[in-house]
């Protein structure tokens, strides 16, 4: 199992920390505090997979494309 940090996620969904934090915060993207907050890369591809086509510019109003 490989975890991912904040940052990592930030670079792979090419956005920033603090829109990550929006995805948690929403309840869209699971996160663990292990010192500082890690995401597991399965956690990542579920979250890609379940969202796909659909807007998700603000996080707390979800649409389809």
């Amino acid at each position: 199992m490989q975890l991912l940090t904040v940052a990592d996620v930030a670079k792979i969904l090419k956005c920033n920390k603090n829109y990550v934090y929006k995805l948690h915060n929403a309840g869209l993207l699971p996160l663990i505090k292990l010192g500082s907050y890690k995401c597991r890369a399965e956690t990542l591809d579920e979250f890609l997979k379940a969202y796909e086509g659909m807007d998700l510019t603000d996080p707390f109003n979800v649409r389809e494309l």
